[in-house]
């Protein structure tokens, strides 16, 4: 399955090159709206929320009211989730609120993965695990966790409904994504397996399909070399 994604920033769909750098932006919401509105399920991420540096609440819930989406970006609490579900959100991604506070506290905080699941739904929640040179990545990709997500996904699994593993190695620079890698992690849950970080194809998308993974494609979207 592909998953267009909506990255929000500053009131604008964004799309970013390895979390850092700006490289497209654009105000034409309903354009991509209505693009988008045939699919089964759209990634939303409030990129600001995540890095902290403030958010795209509004926005966040104009979208969620129109498309199916599963919304991540700050979501550090049970009551924030539920407030992003009843804004009209399908699912939650959680991703640096599951895990340690850095490199020197390493860890996977199951105590609030079951209260998370017990308040909304372990069916509504999504763990988020970014990664950066094979270690997690957590607070927008700004510190570094000493875990894998090997070693994080069976931790987590008895709590969410499905992962998202963005290779942020190669996030905006459509390069391909690591099939090796889906492969790998396909194994390691019998949940939902989802990947971002440079697909660029519908091939692409296909092969991921055939190992039972899905797909997020956001910069080969919105440059138009993977139609949708």
């Amino acid at each position: 399955m592909l998953i267009p994604s909506i990255d929000l920033m500053g009131g604008r769909i964004v799309q970013l090159v390895q979390g850092e750098k700006l490289r497209l932006a654009f105000d034409d919401f309903e354009y991509w709206i209505e693009k988008f509105s045939r699919y089964p399920m759209v990634q939303l991420i409030d990129l600001d929320a995540a890095m902290r540096t403030g958010d795209n609440a509004g926005l966040v819930e104009q979208i969620a009211r129109r498309l199916p989406c599963q919304v991540g970006g700050g979501i550090h609490s049970a009551e924030k989730a539920q407030r992003v579900l009843d804004a009209g959100a399908r699912r939650v991604i959680v991703g640096s609120a599951l895990f340690g506070g850095g490199a020197e506290v390493p860890g996977v905080n199951t105590a609030f993965a079951a209260e998370l699941a017990s308040a909304v739904g372990m069916e509504k929640v999504i763990a988020g695990i970014d990664t950066k040179q094979g270690r997690i990545a957590v607070k927008g990709w700004k510190e570094m966790v000493g875990l894998t997500p090997d070693d994080a996904i069976p931790l987590l699994e008895p709590y969410v409904a499905g992962f998202l593993y963005t290779h942020v190695d190669g996030e905006g620079l459509m390069g391909g994504f690591p099939l090796e890698t889906a492969e790998r992690l396909r194994k390691r849950t019998a949940r939902q397996l989802i990947v971002a970080g440079g697909i660029r194809s519908r091939e692409e998308v296909d092969a991921l399909n055939a190992l039972g993974v899905d797909a997020v494609v956001g910069m080969a979207v919105y440059t138009e070399s993977l139609a949708v």
